[in-house]
């Protein structure tokens, strides 16, 4: 079929991409909200029940961001094979089923345990105390089967997770020109940012007036609503008809100048397929690949963290619950901050744009600077002791720091590499990001609790507050060491030749 290309001139655009692109955006927010359900629930409501240690929480948030990282691999090509529509729906609805299927967990550990199958929330909870203090044997049986009960639902939510941004993507690409993709991206990306602002004050709530099953449910339903909308709302632009003549041709713009430049780009088509022949593992034969694997690999591991933690540090630093209003706020300031990014995100580009760097060049330059504001993490502890805030807002710095850091390094991967490759270097860093968030989630727990077991002390701080403060320290340098790996594989800016 032929594109209109041409801007009738007597007509004025709907403007329907908009609609898609709120609903993008509240798909982010869902999906947020779905993976901070456990991290503000887990402490002050869910580890009483279950007897739960900090290595326990730190291996179900672990296999969690290890399960994603795989699950990334492989969720584009599901989404290109199924389609927009029907793929970001597959993608919805299996994240929601796991959010929903935490619900189950203390049922069915309850019934796993004792053998009494009570289908009812406060039957199965008063079962399991009564287990816990019926013998020690129980006890660790009700922590095993909980914690494995819990990893599976979250396995299943990781799964439909890694669909979202491939699908919302792919999404923009249908209804934006290019010249505006960035922009419609950036406005449903912010729904990460939104969605762990208003968690706490949505999901704390929730778990303390009907029970910390019901948080699960309720913010798991919202997703199946939004699937609802979804399957009615969304049609590609030239089968919608809520899409005009004008706005149709104003999407479909680039159209024009593609066809002009087809005769150009012959060869350097001939040249992509024969690129796509390269096997999988010849991108680990160059060093810009291990040097965005290493701009990964560190960093994620420090945002994971503080994602999963952020609602325990703020206990224990500041001795406030979560859900208390004291903490909410204190949960929700640490996000606020990190919408910094938005505008910290644009420094390589006023690097390259004002210095005319080469792209490596600005970015190396700009993730440098980043790179620094993480060493006020030295003193997250220190200060936390003499008031919460000050922990609250050096950790709010950070996770803006990172956020600024990471936009920039997936955009090194298309700065030196072929097209062809991009999806398999961005897919590898994806993994080593996981592998990152698993050691460092895992590690940081079982780090806790051996510390508070121990008596541990360090630098003058004791128990799990040595723990802490390890774990800060290498949080602090974990920017500056990828960062010098980085440059050390790659001096200097230089194109992937394959």
């Amino acid at each position: 079929m032929t594109s209109n290309t041409s801007l009738p001139s007597t007509q004025r655009k709907t403007n329907y991409r908009w609609v898609i692109c709120s609903m993008l955006l509240i798909a982010l927010v869902i999906n947020y909200l779905d993976r901070q359900v456990l991290s503000l629930t887990w402490e002050e409501f869910i580890k009483p029940e279950f007897n739960w240690s900090k290595g326990d929480y730190g291996l179900i948030t672990g296999v969690f961001s290890l399960v994603y990282a795989v699950a990334m691999l492989f969720a584009g090509r599901m989404i290109d094979y199924l389609g927009t529509k029907r793929g970001y729906a597959v993608a919805i609805g299996v994240w929601s089923a796991g959010a929903c299927l935490h619900t189950l967990c203390g049922i069915m550990t309850c019934g796993i345990v004792t053998g009494d199958w009570i289908f009812s929330f406060t039957g199965s909870s008063e079962h399991i105390h009564s287990s816990v203090e019926a013998s020690a044997a129980l006890a660790m049986s009700v922590t095993t089967v909980s914690v494995w009960l819990f990893i599976v639902a979250r396995v299943v939510l990781s799964i439909g997770e890694a669909g979202n941004f491939p699908s919302s993507i792919k999404a923009v690409a249908e209804y934006f020109p290019k010249k505006d993709r960035g922009f419609a991206t950036g406005i449903f990306n912010s729904g990460a940012q939104i969605g762990a602002l208003v968690a706490p004050f949505v999901i704390l709530p929730i778990a303390a007036h009907f029970g910390w099953e019901m948080s699960f449910f309720i913010i798991g339903m919202l997703g199946f609503v939004w699937l609802g909308a979804w399957l009615f709302i969304y049609l590609p632009p030239r089968k919608n008809p809520k899409v005009n003549a004008a706005e149709l041709a104003y999407i479909e713009q680039d159209n024009v100048a593609d066809a002009r430049l087809q005769h150009e780009t012959v060869a350097e088509e001939v040249k992509e397929n024969n690129e796509a022949k390269v096997g999988l593992l010849k991108p680990f034969t160059f060093r810009q690949t291990w040097a965005v694997i290493f701009g990964r690999f560190f960093p994620d591991s420090v945002w994971w963290f503080l994602l999963f933690w952020i609602p325990t540090l703020i206990k224990e630093i500041g001795g406030c619950d979560p859900s208390s209003m004291l903490g909410m706020t204190a949960i929700a300031t640490v996000y606020l901050i990190s919408m910094l990014s938005l505008a910290g995100s644009y420094l390589p580009t006023y690097f390259i744009n004002r210095s005319k760097l080469n792209p490596y060049s600005g970015r190396m330059k700009g993730m440098f600077v980043f790179a620094l504001f993480p060493l006020i993490g030295l003193g997250a502890i220190p200060l936390g002791y003499i008031n919460m805030w000050f922990a609250v807002v050096i950790i709010g710095i950070m996770a803006a720091a990172h956020q600024s850091w990471s936009a920039n390094v997936y955009n090194v991967v298309s700065d030196m590499f072929p097209k062809s490759v991009v999806a398999t270097v961005t897919g590898a860093a994806g993994l080593a990001s996981g592998l990152g968030s698993f050691m460092s989630n895992y590690g940081a727990g079982r780090l806790f609790d051996y510390a508070e077991k121990s008596h541990m002390s360090f630098l003058g701080f004791h128990d799990q507050y040595a723990g802490y403060m390890i774990f800060f320290i290498f949080a602090s340098f974990a920017y500056l060491l990828s960062w010098t790996i980085m440059k050390i594989l790659v001096p200097k800016y230089k194109l992937v030749k394959l």
